[in-house]
């Protein structure tokens, strides 16, 4: 980056003009700090966040996105990201979940209901199998938890109902938003989707648990099944 000049460079330009005059590259081109034998830290940055496919490129992430989906044996197979590199990359991922996660715990989960998916994405979007998780919520709908309960094929017979109730007794909240990945990409929801929210719905309901939304999310995408009127 010392060939470009200065107001082009991606340290200044930021310090100069604010994170936002800043490309996705330059941004992670900060985060790796320098480039390997015959390649800038720009044109490394660019490559990670290209398309699978692109042509004569590396496999990369689809984008920012992806990138902050990568788990630790993903970046491992990227040639020049060392251990250094791997551990602030991976640093900067569970910044973005905690200060989420901050946001969620300090407020009502609605009084920004897209931290709220942003949060899931975070946390689930990147399984290679279905995770059900349960944000479990106080009085004031602030965040109590997230736990992931159940893995693999989303059913009405893989998500026990009975589970989730102890779970929501255990932290004594007073509600919990339904949270599950789809890992084919679509986010619509299933019949199954749909089957499981009442059944839930009806069990918490016993204890006085209110089930304010399922969010179904997928790298670079989310939905609200309360606001489409299923919940």
């Amino acid at each position: 980056m010392h060939d470009l000049p200065p107001e082009a460079r991606p340290r200044e330009k930021l310090l100069a003009r604010g994170p936002g005059a800043l490309s996705d590259a330059e941004l992670l081109a900060l985060v790796l700090r320098t480039g390997i034998k015959g390649k800038s830290v720009l044109q490394m940055a660019d490559e990670l966040l290209r398309l699978p496919n692109s042509a004569g490129a590396p496999a990369g992430f689809d984008g920012i996105s992806g990138l902050l989906h990568a788990t630790a044996d993903d970046l491992k197979r990227v040639k020049g990201l060392g251990p250094a590199k791997r551990a602030e990359l991976l640093a900067v991922l569970e910044l973005a979940r905690r200060a989420l996660a901050q946001q969620l715990q300090q407020g009502p989960v609605f009084a920004n209901p897209l931290a709220v998916q942003h949060y899931v994405q975070l946390q689930l979007a990147a399984r290679p199998h279905e995770v059900f998780a349960v944000l479990f919520l106080d009085a004031q709908h602030r965040l109590l938890m997230l736990e992931e309960l159940f893995r693999g094929t989303l059913t009405q017979t893989s998500v026990y109902p009975r589970e989730v109730v102890l779970r929501a007794l255990h932290h004594r909240c007073a509600a919990v938003v339904l949270a599950h990945n789809h890992p084919s990409g679509s986010v619509q929801p299933s019949p199954a989707d749909e089957a499981l929210t009442r059944t839930l719905k009806a069990a918490l309901a016993l204890v006085d648990v209110r089930v304010l939304d399922h969010v179904i999310v997928a790298p670079g995408a989310s939905v609200s099944m309360a606001e489409l009127g299923l919940v």
